[in-house]
């Protein structure tokens, strides 16, 4: 038997990086999964990724579904959630991934720049969870992604941690509030990871150059994570961490405890 066969996932924010990671971790054990993103490139690089994995199932073209979605509206979100149920009826993990920092100094970051971050990385998650708990089954889980800016005094992220603080606090509350349904809710903490978002924040490849080499050094393991360590924590926490919710783990090469 398969190490997920039989499971069932949704991963908000799963078209590339550590979303897409872990949907292919999922599928590799015998997993159905649904991923979402926003990008048209992102949704046809994933449905391509995706697509080779579906080849080794037995069941072809049944194993991943890739559907666009805005993480941070509140109609995509009602709309997933029926199309959630209309595909799996009920599921196992919900991952909610989907998350973007801009960096912005407090002296020029703007209204529509807080807004983003807490409508992406906090407004946009509490909904999805609220849509989406009532289908997860008794025993599947919530896994959110917070990040160490939520602890760390990091310049120019304000309204980034800020909303990811938030998170990590729903991430409490959440615990709380579905534990009576027998669904455990707990979050990864990325540090320095290596995905594209670097290079989405800085376009100019000679500052995200020196950006990364700065990140890099400072770290304790003198290196960025992979989206595939990152995957194996979340699944950890998923269907492993079988006494444990409320919690956050960090993934970070140290630097949010060294």
């Amino acid at each position: 038997m398969e190490r997920y066969e039989a499971k069932r996932a949704v991963i908000i924010g799963g078209t590339s990086g550590m979303g897409l990671a872990t949907a292919k971790m999922l599928m590799d054990g015998g997993a159905r999964v649904l991923v979402t993103g926003r990008s048209q490139a992102g949704l046809e690089s994933a449905q391509k990724q995706l697509g080779q994995k579906e080849l080794g199932q037995k069941e072809l073209g049944k194993a991943a579904l890739v559907v666009s979605s805005d993480a941070r509206s509140l109609t995509d979100i009602d709309a997933l959630a029926s199309r959630v149920k209309a595909e799996f009826g009920t599921f196992d993990l919900l991952f909610v991934n989907a998350g973007l920092g801009l960096f912005a100094p407090l002296e020029t970051a703007t209204e529509a720049t807080y807004d983003e971050m807490f409508n992406l990385n906090a407004k946009g998650p509490f909904f999805a969870v609220q849509k989406l708990a009532p289908l997860i089954n008794r025993g599947g889980a919530v896994v959110l992604t917070t990040s160490i800016a939520n602890v760390k005094g990091m310049p120019a992220l304000a309204a980034y941690g800020a909303a990811k603080a938030a998170l990590r606090s729903l991430a409490r509350v959440f615990a709380a509030e579905l534990l009576p349904r027998g669904i455990r809710v707990n979050a990864v903490s990325p540090g320095p990871i290596d995905t594209p978002i670097i290079g989405k924040a800085f376009p100019d490849k000679d500052v995200a150059a020196q950006v990364a080499g700065q990140m890099r050094e400072a770290n304790p393991m003198k290196r960025f994570g992979t989206s595939e360590e990152v995957a194996k924590a979340a699944l950890f926490l998923a269907f492993d961490a079988t006494y444990t919710t409320g919690a956050e783990l960090p993934v970070d090469g140290g630097l949010s405890q060294l």
